[in-house]
């Protein structure tokens, strides 16, 4: 039950055990849609690590109080953002579970039916372990 003229977007909660394999390194490519509507399509990644190894480069380290280039006034180089942008990996909720979000759609009330939402790997063909499914949540765009 869905308030009509309202967007929402629907989100996959999950874990990763220990010894997940298969995720690093594979995107996956999610949607969400009204059953029988063209919905919204997009590629994420369900390792968190890789998500944080993308954000938090590893800089050169400087030996001495001050670098040349700071000395001089220089600036060094900023690490570029990732190419998807950050939306593509999970985010850590505050009760230790992950997210991504699946996709965004628009429920105007006309259509009485079924939320059809999927999450695949279809290009690697690589077995896959450790994934714990607490469920999707579908909330109100803000």
């Amino acid at each position: 039950m869905l308030s009509p003229m309202m967007r929402y977007k629907a989100c996959l909660v999950f874990k990763a055990t220990a010894g997940a394999y298969g995720f690093d390194f594979q995107p996956a490519e999610v949607s969400v849609s009204i059953a029988g509507t063209e919905g919204c399509k997009r590629t994420v990644y369900l390792d968190a690590a890789r998500g944080l190894r993308q954000r938090y480069q590893i800089v050169p380290r400087r030996i001495g109080l001050f670098s040349r280039s700071r000395f001089l006034g220089l600036q060094g180089p900023v690490p570029p953002a990732p190419a998807g942008g950050d939306d593509q990996y999970p985010k850590t909720r505050g009760d230790g579970w992950l997210e991504i979000e699946l996709g965004e759609f628009f429920n105007d009330g006309s259509i009485d039916g079924e939320l059809e939402m999927s999450v695949m790997e279809v290009d690697g063909g690589h077995w896959k372990g450790g994934l714990i499914v607490q469920g999707i949540e579908i909330r109100p765009c803000l």
